[in-house]
């Protein structure tokens, strides 16, 4: 398998998650506290949307790579 045929899978696979999921979520240290043995921290939970046109893209031009990736002019 080639590499043009995997990134085109890759790409696909990631259009199509990001077309079901629309977006994901993480958690990110913001502030620290240490005071003797006391230890406090904020956590803040981030959130990425992903527009749907992104995933079209990635599914397109996934299959693009897939069709027209081993021509050769």
């Amino acid at each position: 398998m080639t590499p043009i045929k995997m990134a085109g899978i890759a790409l696909i696979v990631a259009g199509f998650l990001g077309l079901a999921y629309g977006g994901f979520t993480y958690t990110k240290d913001t502030h620290e506290a240490k005071i003797g043995p006391l230890v406090l921290s904020v956590v803040e939970k981030e959130s990425v949307n992903i527009p749907i046109w992104v995933g079209v893209g990635g599914v397109v031009l996934g299959g693009l790579l897939l069709g027209f990736g081993n021509k050769r002019g």
